[in-house]
């Protein structure tokens, strides 16, 4: 669909120049802190470390588009990311770290959020010191390999033009 695309049909919008300002601290504080809240919860709480951790990819990437394209995405806000990631970058490794994550995430929010009678028995298992130990590992790797990756590219982009 492209840019132009997006904005016709109001799934991105033009941030005001008087807001761009706020739009771009709060999406550094955002992703900011969403690392930091992935980190701390890996031992304790690794599903929940996954799902930090990409909203921390998700949000460094809205920092990008407010400061160098001054747009906002205003529906199907993780889908149209990605999307307009595709458009903007040739970076296929970025690309996949972005995909990944979403995928991770959208994995442990339905082992969260939904309690499907299929993942009934399996969530029996979820308190088992082997699961656990199988969820601390995957949030160790997903925040090592997917995670910092995807926030180090993501911020040599904001530093240089892309």
């Amino acid at each position: 669909m492209g840019m132009e695309g997006y904005l016709k049909e109001g799934i991105i919008n033009k941030i005001v120049e008087t807001e761009v300002g706020r739009y771009i601290n709060f999406f550094t504080d955002s992703y900011k802190e969403n690392l930091e809240h992935c980190k701390a919860n890996l031992t304790n709480f690794p599903r929940w470390s996954i799902i930090s951790g990409y909203y921390a990819m998700h949000d460094i990437t809205k920092l990008l588009l407010a400061r160098k394209f001054s747009i906002k995405v205003d529906a199907k806000v993780h889908k149209t990311v990605i999307k307009i990631m595709e458009e903007i970058t040739k970076d296929k490794e970025l690309l996949r770290l972005l995909e990944v994550g979403f995928e991770e995430f959208k994995q442990m929010a339905s082992d969260l959020f939904e309690a499907r009678e299929e993942r009934q028995k399996a969530q029996y298992y979820t308190g088992t010191e082997f699961m656990k130990e199988k969820y601390k590992e995957r949030a160790k790797t997903f925040l090592n390999n997917t995670v910092e990756p995807y926030l180090n590219k993501i911020k040599k982009l904001i530093e240089n033009e892309i």
